[in-house]
């Protein structure tokens, strides 16, 4: 006679791998979902830089060589502390130019923000026309 079904041994070996599918598959959504967090974060400081570089770039009365600071509410960095630091220099000027010449200046922008205990940071730079006020 032919019996039918499984053993008690083919069972535990078929619980011992589901169980270990089951631990990898958990192992692997709790990375993503750090993941998806950390790049949350990005995609914000990504959006916060621009901003303020378009900010700075429009802003023309903006000093040259000094280094600029600010803060960002915390609305908009999901309550998060966040800041900015930001510096124009010059970058391109013909030669012999005098005050009052074209050249291109360098904007660079640096978004900071706070995850956990760690600061996290994300730079931008961009050019804009601007004056030479000095040779």
């Amino acid at each position: 006679m032919r019996s039918r079904g499984f053993t008690l041994l083919e069972m535990l070996v078929a619980t011992l791998i589901m169980g270990i599918a089951v631990v990898g598959l958990l192992a692997n959504i709790s990375a993503s979902l750090r993941n998806a967090a950390r790049l949350t974060d990005y995609d914000r400081a990504a959006l916060l830089a621009r901003q303020k570089m378009d900010e700075l770039l429009v802003d023309q009365g903006l000093p040259k060589m000094v280094p600029l600071e600010g803060g960002f509410d915390p609305a908009l960095t999901g309550g998060a502390e966040a800041g900015w630091r930001a510096q124009i220099t010059p970058f391109e000027a013909p030669p012999n130019a005098s005050p009052g010449t074209d050249i291109l200046e360098r904007l660079e922008v640096e978004i900071w923000w706070m995850s956990g205990a760690r600061r996290r940071t994300f730079a931008l730079e961009g050019f804009r026309q601007g004056k030479l006020v000095r040779p």
